[in-house]
């Protein structure tokens, strides 16, 4: 007879048995059989590399060593301490990594001193109409300087003349004269970290040939990068057309032909991950080579008595994924791919169930202890985030029709758009909309036709010169297909957003958001996840308030660009040097820095005057930003739509701008013709002087003595002798000294004697070479100053490094 209890009951007999078996459940698939190389461990080790490169400063090498090894003692103890074990290693491990990289660099002692040295071009030399860039390894050998042997160094070559340079080959061995100096980069908002890239790349010092005429080549070009400028070479003969370096730059990686343009539209158009070498590139051949080897063993079935076809298959797949990526010199995306390659082969042949997780948790671990430093790039995090967000999101389940096939392709365009546009923002600046439509066209076409064309015609002329022209023929054919209309998608208006930079929270909260949209349906509160995602998309500009002013003196090197805003309005005071195929402050300095600070109309621009180092970069600025008035001197090399004059004046915001000089029918002289203009506000006021010379100066002090007078003063002409005479700081009573300058400039601004004369008049001097982007408020709050370096402090920072503190003087006052 069945007897009923009460539910109470039956809840106090069997919740310690559930309970326990959860428990147990919980712990044995947790925590205590965590395998070393699964997604757990993976992310620990992440972590713990992020959090050292996180760091301000390195800690000792010795704390790095006892961390590593703590953290090895503890995985391999394993239980529950095996995640701390990972993030301790990983932590070490990265840490003595970034230590021997940054003491692998250049002494300063060595800097600038010539020196001789023997090795081998690594990679593809870049041709420019007057200059040629490559990478040197030098020779690891006791006839090199002892602080350069077996290092890696990335070296200009001069010279008017292309022809003279067209000897300097992928893969041959010069002796060369060499200019050389530690890496160190500009640091403004939005642009690219120098000094970062220098230090994943491990370079050890950057410079230039200083007498083309003495170097002298060793030998002629071999090895994998000899073969890859070859086949360049071939494609560019075999394709006449303009459309060669889209194959080149599919079949090899090189995208050395593509222009500004180029890349402008791959960006706007979302296809820059595919124009490249990709995974996809090493998944082809790895497809190739195992049914090649599967072919072989098909044919002569003796084979199998020596090794199974299916592990023959999956050998070759591995040997043709590392030979792909040996080729493209183990690029992330490519090595990424033939180590998960690599792991599913290996589970079949140990006939383990190997899930598309652990192969990339495994894939993970395997590049972090190759290279922690691998995740300063781009790509690292690029390439494992659009992974992980399809393993997690797309069904895992491949059965079914064309209907089925073509849902999951659209759900796929849809998940990497979501997941992937949180990072794009942080690490790009922008989002493309146009990229899901754009990459619906172009993923299935290049990645099925256009690039197995390209390896095809690649492979055959590797067997015999010429076999591949016609292949590559007809991948430039299909790439003319679909360009047209995938330019027009990137030209349109819309393609693309400059978003300004945010804030250090609206990452993870994007994030977040991202993964909530993507839950399964019926999941509450998606509407309301949308709102995480304002701190990225519509992050705050800083922007000053009714009648303050801001000044943003942005890094351009040796040269002047200043961004001056109100509440409603922008004015850039120059925009850096350039030179012609080289640095173009305009495109690598200003614009970067305009977009990161959210300035989407600039009002007005002046052009102080005509020199290069204050106007080269106009053009490409004005490319981006239209600007209705640009103000310059009558005369000027760089016209302006206005003449600036003194005695002009407008006002914005309840700030007014005023122009001191140059006075009605002063001639053009060059730096003495500067446009000096005065910005007053209620709480204080900046004076901007371009390169005025100590004559205008004194002119000043007779002409308007009062207005010479400031709480902000750029420094004339970058600090040299011939400007800031004692007379002219005494009568500005500045607080705040502001240089332009470049590292290791050859005109050596600014001149120690004069930073001297500022400090020694009581104003805080800051040079842009040792602070970087320098920001100055002028509020109801008073004088604030924010320098780069200072307020987002990396552990690879040249200047720290060298100098210590930022600032030339310090007044505690400001």
């Amino acid at each position: 007879m069945a007897i009923a209890l009460p539910a109470s009951t039956l809840a106090s007999r069997h919740l310690p048995s559930l309970v326990s078996r959860l428990r147990g459940w919980v712990i044995s698939r947790n925590a205590l059989t965590m395998p070393v190389f699964g997604p757990g461990c993976a992310m620990a080790l992440l972590a713990g590399c992020m959090g050292c490169l996180l760091m301000p400063t390195l800690l000792p090498w010795p704390v790095s060593t006892c961390l590593l090894l703590i953290g090895v003692w503890l995985t391999w103890r394993g239980g529950r301490l095996r995640l701390l074990g990972m993030l301790f290693a990983g932590f070490g491990f990265t840490g003595l990594h970034a230590a021997h990289a940054l003491d692998m660099q250049l002494p300063l002692a060595l800097e600038n001193k010539v020196l001789t040295v023997s090795g081998h071009i690594d990679d593809l030399p870049v041709h420019e109409s007057r200059r040629t860039r490559f990478e040197f390894v030098v020779d690891d050998d006791e006839a090199q300087p002892s602080a350069l042997r077996g290092t890696r160094l990335r070296v200009g070559w001069f010279d008017d003349d292309i022809r003279a340079r067209e000897v300097l080959r992928a893969g041959s061995r010069w002796r060369l004269p060499l200019r050389l100096r530690a890496p160190q980069g500009l640091r403004n908002p939005g642009g690219g970290d120098g000094e970062k890239q220098a230090l994943a790349a491990r370079i050890t010092a950057t410079g230039y040939v200083l007498e083309p005429s003495l170097a002298k080549p060793l030998s002629p070009p071999t090895g994998i990068a000899a073969w890859r400028e070859q086949g360049s070479t071939r494609i560019a003969h075999a394709v006449p057309s303009s459309t060669s370096r889209f194959v080149r730059a599919l079949a090899l990686g090189d995208t050395r032909a593509l222009d500004d343009d180029d890349w402008a539209r791959l960006r706007a158009a979302g296809l820059t991950h595919l124009i490249a070498i990709s995974g996809f590139h090493v998944g082809l051949v790895a497809g190739f080579f195992a049914l090649l080897a599967a072919a072989v063993w098909w044919l002569l079935p003796g084979l199998c008595r020596w090794l199974p076809r299916p592990f023959a298959a999956g050998f070759g797949a591995v040997f043709g994924a590392f030979a792909y990526a040996a080729m493209t010199g183990f690029s992330l995306p490519t090595l990424r791919t033939a180590v998960m390659i690599a792991v599913l082969v290996l589970a079949r042949c140990l006939r383990r169930h190997q899930r598309m997780p652990d192969s990339l948790a495994l894939a993970c671990v395997a590049l972090l202890l190759l290279d922690p430093l691998a995740v300063l790039s781009a790509g690292f995090w690029l390439s494992f985030a659009g992974v992980a967000w399809l393993l997690w999101c797309l069904p895992t389940d491949a059965k079914g029709g064309i209907g089925v096939m073509l849902r999951g392709f659209l759900g796929a365009q849809a998940v990497a758009t979501l997941g992937l546009l949180p990072l794009s923002v942080v690490l790009f600046g922008q989002a493309s909309f146009a990229g899901p439509f754009a990459n619906l066209l172009a993923v299935p076409w290049w990645s099925l036709v256009v690039i197995p064309l390209a390896l095809l015609g690649l492979l055959l002329d590797s067997l015999h010169a010429g076999w591949g022209d016609v292949l590559w023929q007809l991948a430039a054919w299909c790439f003319d297909l679909l360009w047209p209309l995938l330019r027009t998608i990137a030209d349109s208006p819309l393609a693309m957003a400059w978003l300004p930079e945010p804030r250090w929270f609206a990452l993870p909260l994007a994030l977040l958001s991202a993964f909530w949209l993507m839950l399964p349906r019926g999941m509450p509160g998606k509407p309301l996840a949308l709102l995480l995602w304002l701190p990225l998309l519509w992050p705050s500009r800083d922007l000053p308030r009714q009648g303050e002013v801001q000044l943003e003196v942005i890094d351009v090197g040796q040269g002047l660009s200043v961004l001056v805003r109100t509440a409603h309005h922008s004015l850039l005071y120059d925009m850096g040097p350039a030179t012609k195929d080289g640095y173009d402050a305009g495109e690598r300095a200003v614009l970067p820095s305009l977009h990161a600070l959210g300035v989407h109309v600039l009002d007005a621009a002046v052009v102080s005057h005509g020199d290069n180092d204050h106007a080269g970069g106009w053009p490409a600025v004005s490319r981006a930003f239209p600007v209705p008035i640009m103000l310059a001197p009558e005369g000027s090399p760089t016209p302006g739509t206005a003449n600036c004059q003194a005695g002009q004046s407008w006002q914005w915001d309840g700030v007014r701008f005023r122009v001191l000089h140059p006075t009605k029918w002063f001639p053009y002289l060059g730096n003495e013709s500067t446009c000096v203009i005065r910005i007053e506000t209620a709480h204080g006021s900046a004076l901007l002087t371009g390169d005025m010379g100590e004559v205008i100066e004194q002119a000043l002090l007779r002409r308007a003595r009062q207005d010479v007078r400031n709480d902000v003063v750029l420094v004339p002409h970058h600090g040299s002798a011939g400007s800031s005479s004692p007379a002219f700081i005494k009568a500005t009573g500045a607080r705040l000294a502001l240089i332009s300058s470049g590292a290791g400039n050859r005109f050596g601004h600014p001149k120690p004697v004069v930073v001297r004369r500022w400090c020694d008049s009581g104003a805080e001097a800051v040079d842009t070479a040792r602070s970087g982007a320098v920001r100055v408020w002028l509020g109801a709050d008073g004088l604030q100053l924010q320098e780069r370096r200072v307020s987002w402090p990396r552990l690879w920072d040249a200047v720290r490094r060298r100098n210590g503190a930022a600032g030339l003087c310090y007044r505690p006052d400001t």
